[in-house]
């Protein structure tokens, strides 16, 4: 079995949270060797509207995640990609307490392929990429795809 680990810091300081100009709740997040992320709660817990959020974040990662997995069974299943976008809705409900959590995702794949009789392949294999994501793998929610496949009209 084959493990790895990876690592991120998160900062904040009151003495930034003190200055009006920053939200209390945007902080920093660093990760070896990438530039920092300027992170706040969402609009609606009444953070920075400007800066990502961990639940933008969250379904940035399944979205990614699920993409490269899709890259990843195309290429073993011969299916040629122009083109892939996204746009992931994640469900989060809120309870009495204050606690929540997502309860759904959608993923929304509009995939390009360049071989109109591999169409029904490429739907297939969302479900595949869905089994093999990492992200998705450590999700306790439900994940859908709706998936459109298109054909590129270039020759």
């Amino acid at each position: 079995m084959f493990k790895t680990q990876f690592k991120v810091q998160a900062k904040w300081s009151a003495k930034n949270a003190l200055d009006v100009s920053v939200n209390g709740k945007t902080h920093q997040v660093f990760i070896d060797d990438k530039l920092p992320l300027t992170v706040s709660a969402a609009k609606a817990f009444k953070g920075d509207e400007t800066k990502y959020n961990p639940e933008d974040l969250l379904l940035s990662a399944l979205a990614s995640c699920h993409m490269m997995s899709y890259f990843y069974v195309c290429a073993q299943n011969g299916i040629e990609l122009i083109d892939y976008k996204d746009e992931a809705v994640g469900v989060l409900e809120l309870k009495a307490d204050g606690s929540g959590a997502f309860t759904s995702v959608v993923l929304n794949p509009i995939v390009t392929i360049s071989k109109g009789e591999m169409i029904d392949k490429a739907v297939s294999l969302h479900k595949e990429a869905n089994i093999l994501c990492f992200i998705a793998n450590s999700c306790n929610f439900l994940i859908t795809h709706n998936v459109v496949v298109k054909v590129t009209s270039d020759k």
